[in-house]
């Protein structure tokens, strides 16, 4: 929600994607290190990545809170996840231009903690029990469909 409408969280008031700021622009823009600096530079701010981020974010964020489609839901946040990882490189010591990176511990970074519990929850068939995840599983597409569960 800041990001789309820049309640002054993350996103400055006036910001937001709605009054024109882009999303991934911040982000992308300002990576330092690691095999895809150039590349995440290249995307940030174009508009199909502002696109597909924003709706992973929305689609990730309603499978989680209505605890349907929690596999997609994981598979598509552990590849976000990943990619955010990546595109913060926690395992440097040094950014390209060689300063410290404050990197703290490389394997216990925050987005490799939130793929696990996207894993963990779909793996639990959490949606079951605290959401919508029964009747989700009822519907006829899903039953035919074992991915969507």
């Amino acid at each position: 929600m800041d990001k789309t409408f820049g309640f002054g969280y993350a996103t400055a008031s006036g910001k937001g994607w709605v009054d024109g700021g882009s999303p991934t622009e911040g982000f992308l823009g300002h990576v330092a290190v690691g095999p895809m600096e150039s590349t995440f530079h290249s995307w940030a701010g174009a508009v199909w990545a502002d696109w597909l981020f924003m709706l992973g974010l929305l689609g990730i964020g309603l499978a989680l809170t209505a605890g349907v489609a929690l596999r997609l839901a994981a598979f598509a946040g552990t590849v976000m996840m990943a990619l955010m990882w990546v595109a913060e490189w926690p395992p440097a010591k040094h950014l390209s231009d060689g300063s410290a990176s404050m990197s703290t511990n490389p394997f216990a970074d925050y987005h490799v903690v939130y793929a696990v519990v996207l894993v963990a929850l779909a793996a639990v068939s959490a949606g079951n029990v605290f959401g919508l995840g029964r009747l989700w599983a009822r519907l006829p597409v899903v039953r035919d469909h074992a991915w969507l569960r």
